[in-house]
């Protein structure tokens, strides 16, 4: 792939981005839990970040239509800056048991912007970068940022034995005030959009887009079983599994997680090293691997071994990666690229929506029927995603870009 400019600069500020992402968290948790000694204070963090995610999602397509994509994710990230600046100096000068709650205003606020981001960082990438490389493209951008989460919560943890969370904090802004300052060299791109009537077209273009494009809808009907099935992988959950199911010790819970990145790496890895032979059987990928996918978590639910089980999380992580990258390139060359970010944004509104009452349902359900009953649901979901996958499976083939027509 030749290098680019603009998507390595768009890849090294994301990359910093990711790090401040976890790292801020984890010293925003570590500072909450000191203060309050309450759990259920600090497992709210995760909660704000994913409604306020949800809400964003719902919000974007209105910036979209009458912003440029660069300004989008330019200014969002300085917003995050700025947002972050004063919740470092909030912590120092005035948090207390008594206002600890304007924490969660801020981080909802900085996840507003990551909302409203995240779509715009994908529709991104087909702008700069041609689309026989676009495999590649993902699967690097994949593998960097999959490697940032395996690091940077074991490095985040560790740093919080040596600095305390204000200090972290700091860190996080000087990782953020440079990554709004790389964004800048990033290329304008010519990003139009249809002349509008009013917000209620801007905020329904992406819905629009994806019910006129076959293969969109299949996608999102995908999306909605896959993240449903994907809620048994929370923290809540897997305590819970690896107490009662495997009978190992809370750190099995860990090295569960951990195995499950490094498979996703391993995945991205495969995809940057044979690009053009994923990307000519992009549809074989997708339907193997969601099968694969849904056998190995059937086979989880059974296991009792801890072991066997890391590896079984270890291969669940690597074929679900085969199918990850695959279909992301399929979204971004199956419509117009300026039609990209709003689809991404109601890709997205499904994931963040349907993962926050998935989550609460597959805890609620693993109380009433036992732990292992969720992860074998989760297969039978994974089951679903597989027969759309196979049965749709001409759509993910490649082709031409196909234009939309509303």
């Amino acid at each position: 792939m030749n290098k680019n400019r603009s998507f390595l600069f768009l890849l090294l500020g994301q990359s910093l981005v990711n790090i401040g992402d976890v790292l801020y968290i984890v010293a925003l948790i570590s500072a909450l839990y000191t203060l309050t000694e309450s759990a259920a204070v600090s497992a709210f963090v995760p909660f704000t970040v994913t409604f306020a995610m949800f809400i964003s999602s719902i919000l974007t397509p209105l910036i979209i239509g009458r912003v440029n994509l660069k300004a989008i994710l330019l200014w969002s990230q300085i917003g995050k800056t700025l947002l972050l600046l004063s919740l470092g100096f909030f912590m120092i000068t005035s948090l207390n048991l008594s206002n600890y709650y304007i924490t969660f205003l801020i981080i909802g606020g900085i996840a507003l912007l990551d909302g409203c981001a995240n779509p715009v960082r994908q529709a991104l990438i087909p702008y700069y970068v041609k689309e026989e490389n676009l495999i590649q493209a993902n699967g690097l951008a994949e593998t960097i940022t999959q490697s940032i989460q395996i690091g940077t919560w074991f490095f985040g943890s560790l740093l919080l034995l040596v600095i305390n969370p204000n200090h972290l904090i700091w860190i996080v802004v000087s990782l953020f005030a440079i990554a709004s300052c790389i964004l800048i060299f990033l290329k304008k791109v010519k990003h139009q959009t249809e002349r509008q009537e009013n917000n209620w077209d801007l905020l329904t273009q992406g819905w629009r887009t994806i019910r006129h494009t076959p293969v969109l809808k299949t996608l999102v009907q995908m999306e909605f079983f896959e993240t449903i099935a994907g809620a048994v992988w929370i923290a809540a959950v897997m305590y819970v599994f690896v107490d009662k199911a495997l009978r190992a010790g809370e750190q099995w819970w860990g090295f569960l997680n951990g195995s499950f990145f490094i498979g996703l790496v391993i995945g991205s890895i495969v995809c940057v090293r044979f690009p053009q032979y994923v990307d000519k059987n992009r549809n074989v990928f997708i339907v193997a691997g969601a099968s694969m996918a849904c056998i190995l978590t059937v086979i989880f639910s059974m296991t009792s071994n801890a072991v066997f089980a890391l590896m079984l999380s270890a291969l669940i992580g690597f074929f679900g990666q085969l199918k990850n990258i695959p279909q992301q390139t399929v979204i971004q060359t199956s419509v117009p690229n300026e039609h990209l970010a709003t689809v991404y944004t109601s890709i997205g509104t499904v994931s963040t929506g349907v993962f926050g009452f998935a989550s609460l349902f597959m805890g609620v359900l693993s109380d009433f029927l036992g732990v292992r009953s969720v992860y074998f649901l989760s297969g039978i979901l994974l089951l679903i995603v597989s027969v759309l996958a196979f049965k749709d499976k001409k759509l993910f083939m490649k082709n031409e870009k196909m234009q939309h027509s509303a």
